[in-house]
């Protein structure tokens, strides 16, 4: 299938479960998003007060919320017009500039504005994406001449198009205890597949993986230096937060990667 025609499914996709998502996210974003992915975006982004932030993907506005609250001017963007829809009906509408944008076309990313932003968030959209490389390239126009772009996704080493887990049982000086841990079964060339994001999801969509050195280089293409890297996981003591088997009980396998990239 031509990327055109996944992005339209795509769209399609999350339109359709746009609500499970608004639901799942609410306010202030799931348990992965508080502990894992908004910490490590904030980290990175350093935001100052005042300063003009382009959230990509922002799904239901959760981060944008959080951004506006912390003195940013928002304009958040997303192709899906359900979500967009769901996320001015959630806190600081009136204060963020919400936009239907599809990620994937340049001179509509354009449209809002050369040198206009002082930052660039993407919080776990890049996977979702069948074509980064028109992010990046409208990313290096939008952003000033000290600007940064920071993103996080689902880490390509562990967390990328249906990892399998793992549980087994250990005897370790004579004490038996259960261990868990990922298969990873391929990584340099895996093709769209379909897959839920959280239980109950209504309507799976693609994911689209990339090597690290695969999506990095887009971004090096389009003038971007890596400026800041960071792995987050859970601690030990959120292992009771999740089921048995899941990413809350794998304290030593990140699954997220967050990046900060500023203009070369």
């Amino acid at each position: 299938m031509e990327t055109r025609q996944l992005n339209k499914e795509g769209r399609e996709l999350w339109n359709r479960k746009a609500r499970f998502w608004d639901e799942l996210h609410g306010d202030e974003g799931n348990l992965f998003h508080r502990r894992l992915v908004e910490p490590s975006i904030l980290q990175l982004l350093a935001l100052q007060n005042g300063e003009r932030v382009l959230d990509v993907g922002c799904g239901n506005g959760a981060l944008a919320r959080r951004l506006a609250g912390k003195g940013a001017n928002i304009t958040a963007l997303d192709f899906s017009e359900e979500m967009i829809r769901l996320a001015k009906g959630r806190g600081f509408a009136s204060d963020i500039d919400y936009r239907i944008v599809d990620a994937t076309d340049k001179d509509a990313l354009l449209s809002l504005g050369t040198a206009h932003f002082d930052a660039i968030v993407c919080s776990m959209t890049l996977m979702d994406i069948p074509i980064v490389a028109p992010l990046f390239e409208a990313a290096s126009e939008l952003l000033r001449a000290e600007g940064r772009f920071v993103f996080a996704t689902m880490h390509p080493s562990f967390n990328s198009n249906n990892p399998v887990f793992f549980q087994e049982k250990q005897d370790r000086d004579g004490v038996v205890t259960r261990v868990a841990g990922v298969k990873i079964l391929a990584y340099l060339d895996l093709p769209p597949v379909k897959g839920s994001g959280a239980p109950g999801e209504p309507a799976p969509h693609y994911y689209y993986h990339r090597p690290l050195s695969a999506l990095f280089q887009e971004a090096f293409e389009a003038g971007f230096l890596l400026d800041g890297l960071l792995e987050p996981a859970f601690s030990p003591e959120d292992a009771d937060l999740g089921p048995e088997l899941s990413w809350t009980g794998m304290w030593q396998i990140p699954p997220v990667l967050s990046a900060r990239l500023r203009l070369a």
